[in-house]
């Protein structure tokens, strides 16, 4: 999986790297799953290039605290929609080196298979590590119908008539959620496991933790 690991020289190359590699997800659970812990990442930057990107990992049952790492740079990618992995891969990978827990499951704060090339930040670092991941975005590619208004509801995300994902609502009467498959999970499991995670808020605890970390290590940065 080296050329997984590789950033593109130019917008082209990542495209066509993404064409590639999108054949490799597994949309599926390959077991039964259990989730004892499950790892946030998200990442900050300024104006002048620079990016933090953190990792929590939580206890799945609790939604406490296990673990936090962090690492910053850098962006070497411009930013292009659609490659937003390309920026955020370098500090993501190097951050999760730095844990000495293994997550059973990833959720990032982007696209799984809901993407234009159905291989969004999700699908990268899922097929990188070989862990269960999930995207859960803020905003949507592609098109669905209002799920209803109580909490748990979900409408089907479509791109070109093919199911890509769900709009999720965690919380009765506010906007929902964006889930997609990254790899070795499938959407039944992602949308409960989504759904576990934000008791109490719109985004995912996961999400919460780690875009209250990698914000305030990016202010403390020096200019």
């Amino acid at each position: 999986m080296d050329c997984a690991r590789r950033i593109p020289a130019d917008p082209e190359a990542a495209v066509a790297l993404q064409n590639r590699l999108r054949h490799l997800v597994v949309p599926h659970n390959p077991g039964t799953p259990e989730f004892a812990t499950v790892a946030g990442l998200d990442s900050a930057y300024r104006a002048d290039g620079t990016v933090v990107t953190a990792v929590v990992v939580l206890d799945a049952r609790t939604l406490e605290p296990v673990e936090t790492a962090t690492a910053a740079g850098v962006a070497s990618f411009p930013y292009v929609p659609g490659l937003l992995a390309f920026r955020e891969l370098p500090g993501s990978v190097a951050a999760l080196e730095k844990l000495s827990t293994t997550p059973d499951l990833l959720v990032c704060d982007g696209q799984g298979i809901a993407h234009p090339r159905r291989f969004g930040l999700a699908c990268h670092l899922g097929l990188l590590t070989g862990l269960p991941s999930i995207g859960v975005a803020k905003t949507v590619w592609g098109d669905h119908e209002p799920p209803g208004n109580e909490r748990g509801a979900w409408s089907p995300i479509t791109i070109d008539g093919e199911v890509v994902g769900r709009a999720v609502r965690t919380r009765t009467g506010v906007k929902p959620v964006y889930v997609s498959v990254g790899h070795n999970i499938d959407l039944d499991t992602a949308t409960a496991q989504v759904l576990a995670l934000a008791p109490r808020h719109r985004q995912p605890e996961t999400t919460r933790h780690a875009d209250h970390l990698c914000r305030t290590l990016l202010r403390e940065l020096p200019a």
